[in-house]
């Protein structure tokens, strides 16, 4: 299967507050180094947002995980849950074409594909509703054949039931998911000759079925606002999210964090700072606080009380080059936009002004020694300095003038500047 990048690409993409929250989250279930674990969850994240994987939202979570562009494509183009080009505004059908499928009629849901929806895979239909392409095995072969569409499965498919199915998405329905001809899950259709005592009348439809009809509507993108989960250990997620109360999960969770933090220890065996959970430090950085990891020691940029914490930000045994001055503060109380040096991102960001850098003519004066230093010490970050060459992009800025890629950050408004 041919798999490569839609000749049409979007300028740049930026992560949803909401869903940067939720990527961040998920960054920080890793170990320092292992952040490149993150990158599928983070692409599948990328494509609920837009409904496609597009190169800039690759490259954007790339970036993120201090991976190498092609790296990150790899991931992309190897699997068929990402979807490299743009795809139907309500649905997307994934029809299997694996042995016990084709035998048992996907040719037919294929030909009903290309009679409601296009003549071709990959192509919208004429209102842009819906798209199709045919799959590898998904795995529910005593079930064939099926279609994945969205996060379900429907499966017992003939051609006729799956034409109704098509016109109930069209008609703003949602179609309940799982076998089509009246099997629980993928007993024999003849009923049981085994395990006759099964009883499976806790519930209407099988388990993942019975989910999707709970959840009413898994049709829909995940937009970020329906999980409370965002960054659970934070006693707004459940504001963040946009309900009125967290899950019990939540709950917990953020009744942990309410305990007293941990002294963390620093590698020299004396006590670092004590952390506080409510820093009001930005994702990764707060989870590490509340694990102990001294190494990210710097709160909000507007808190006075993270100043004195600042020198145990971005500490290591073995120096490299020479530490910068930092500030305690943005001059003027106005930080500079350092999302506009390319390379740095929402995140970075917060962690530079985490650690007094907020201008950018502070960058644009680092010595080599000093974007050495930096290079070595930026926990999760390691070396970005070097790679996008910041200084060189500070000192334009710093100027008045504008870099290439400035320009075109602010020139489809993802930065506020």
């Amino acid at each position: 299967m041919l798999r490569r990048l839609h000749s049409e690409q979007p300028e740049t993409f930026a992560f949803t507050d909401a869903n940067m929250a939720w990527a961040e989250a998920q960054i920080s279930k890793y170990p320092e180094g292992r952040q490149a674990s993150a990158v599928i969850p983070l692409l599948w994240r990328a494509q609920e947002q837009e409904g496609w994987l597009t190169r800039p939202a690759i490259e954007t979570v790339a970036d993120m995980l201090g991976m190498a562009y092609i790296r990150a494509l790899e991931v992309a183009s190897f699997y068929f849950m990402f979807q490299l080009q743009p795809v139907g505004s309500v649905a997307h059908f994934q029809v299997c074409g694996t042995t016990s499928c084709m035998i048992c009629g996907a040719e037919d849901l294929m030909g009903v594909c290309q009679e409601k929806i296009a003549a071709k895979p990959h192509t919208l239909s004429a209102d842009g509703k819906f798209s199709w392409e045919e799959v590898e095995c998904l795995g529910s072969c005593a079930n064939a054949p099926m279609v994945q569409i969205g996060k379900d499965y429907y499966e017992d498919l003939t051609a006729d039931r799956f034409g109704e199915i098509i016109d109930e998405l069209a008609a703003g329905k949602v179609p309940v998911p799982g076998p089509q001809n009246g099997r629980f899950a993928s007993e024999p259709l003849s009923g049981l000759t085994s395990l006759k005592e099964f009883d499976s009348g806790h519930t209407k439809y099988n388990a993942s079925a019975q989910l999707a009809v709970d959840i009413g509507d898994t049709i829909k993108r995940i937009d970020g606002t329906e999980v409370p989960l965002l960054t659970p250990w934070r006693k707004d997620a459940a504001n963040d999210a946009g309900k009125p109360s967290a899950s019990p999960e939540a709950q917990d969770v953020v009744q942990d964090a309410e305990k007293p933090a941990p002294v963390a220890k620093a590698r020299d065996g004396g006590d670092a700072a004590r952390i506080k959970p409510s820093a009001g430090l930005p994702g990764q950085q707060e989870l590490a606080a509340r694990k102990g990891d001294w190494k990210y020691q710097a709160g909000s940029a507007a808190k006075p009380e993270a100043a004195a914490a600042r020198q145990e930000t971005v500490t290591s045994d073995e120096q490299t080059g020479q530490k910068p001055e930092f500030l305690d503060a943005a001059r003027g109380g106005r930080a500079d936009d350092l999302k506009l040096i390319k390379g740095v991102g929402p995140k970075l960001e917060g962690v530079l002004n985490g650690i007094g850098v907020y201008h950018f003519d502070q960058i644009a004066a680092w010595s080599a020694d000093e974007v050495a230093w930096v290079d070595d010490n930026l926990i999760g970050f390691k070396g970005r300095v070097s790679r996008d060459d910041w200084v060189a992009q500070a000192r334009k800025l710093a100027a008045g003038e504008e870099t290439e890629f400035a320009a075109r950050a602010k020139k489809d408004g993802i930065y506020d500047t």
